[in-house]
């Protein structure tokens, strides 16, 4: 395929967010803040689950992998975004574009699918206990987060893939602080009815069906504990699901309130607004969820420091 039929730009303007020139340096700020609690907050949640032999375990298998798409979640699009802030020209190549629209939509369905992972997890944890280390041994823990990784590559390799054979003519601006699939859909001239197609499709596979197990898991953790209600089983059951439902209600509470609450008047601002929650402020929240609420965590952060 011949890369000058295809578009007729080289590449793409990025508004970014609407801040005002004053507030530049404030912002700047807070977001590079941020960008490094969540690298620095993640990646120790990576070597403390390495050093600490405790937490060898599935949970804390599965934890170290979401810590490691965290980072990569939000160096997709906060250093272009930090970048954009202080340049004058805030522009992305179009192969640059192609390959963040890339990473951007294989960390998104990652993330959701070692949560779901996760939910199982804790669903084979609580209602079958006595069953916990054949059903989640090391093999199909591996299995579950590569099939993670095959099925969001290749997601993401198929609407990159659609969206590199449109054509972008005249106008090249896009209304976001990254390469946003939707906005890029919006700007070309070709016919994107597959491509939307294949949004609705991939989106029920990546998004839709991961979160329905997610509900499930918990439906059964839910009816077995009403089955045996003791303050001790239910306090056991927070503090071991705690943490991944605080991280799950952020994940989709940002997804829902982008795709399925009512459209207002600035639709734009909204959009802007879900983007920052699930690409700078869950990935930034889930150390902090993680090593607040958890025990072992705490534990071997103390032994580390120690």
């Amino acid at each position: 395929m011949r890369r000058e039929n295809q578009s007729s730009v080289s590449e793409f303007l990025l508004l970014g967010l609407p801040i005002r020139p004053e507030q530049q340096a404030m912002f700047f700020a807070l977001f590079l803040g941020m960008y490094l609690t969540t690298v620095l907050g993640n990646l120790l949640i990576i070597l403390l689950i390495r050093l600490d032999s405790r937490l060898h375990t599935p949970m804390y298998f599965f934890l170290s992998h979401l810590a490691f798409t965290d980072v990569s979640f939000s160096s997709v699009t906060v250093p272009k975004m930090l970048m954009n802030m202080h340049a004058k020209y805030k522009s992305i190549s179009y192969e640059g574009c192609i390959s963040q629209t890339y990473f951007f939509i294989f960390c998104a369905d990652l993330d959701s699918f070692l949560i779901t992972s996760m939910a199982y997890d804790r669903y084979v944890a609580i209602c079958h206990p006595l069953h916990y280390t054949i059903v989640m041994s090391q093999s199909i823990c591996v299995m579950l987060v590569a099939g993670s990784w095959v099925i969001a590559c290749a997601c993401a390799l198929l609407h990159t893939l659609l969206l590199a054979q449109l054509s972008f003519c005249a106008d090249h601006t896009v209304p976001h602080f990254f390469c946003d699939l939707a906005a890029l859909l919006k700007l070309s001239c070709s016919d994107t009815s597959l491509n939307q197609l294949v949004i609705f499709t991939a989106g029920l596979t990546a998004i839709m069906l991961p979160f329905l197990c997610i509900v499930v898991s918990y439906g059964h953790i839910g009816a077995t504990i009403l089955r045996v209600p003791s303050t001790k089983g239910i306090c056991k059951a927070l503090s071991t699901c705690g943490s991944h439902l605080s991280v799950v209600t952020l994940y989709y509470g940002a997804i829902i309130g982008l795709y399925f609450l009512p459209s207002s008047n600035n639709t734009n601002n909204k959009n802007l607004i879900a983007s920052l929650m699930y690409t700078v402020v869950t990935p930034m929240l889930n150390p902090f969820i993680y090593s607040l609420r958890n025990k072992d965590m705490k534990g071997a952060l103390r032994k580390l420091l120690s």
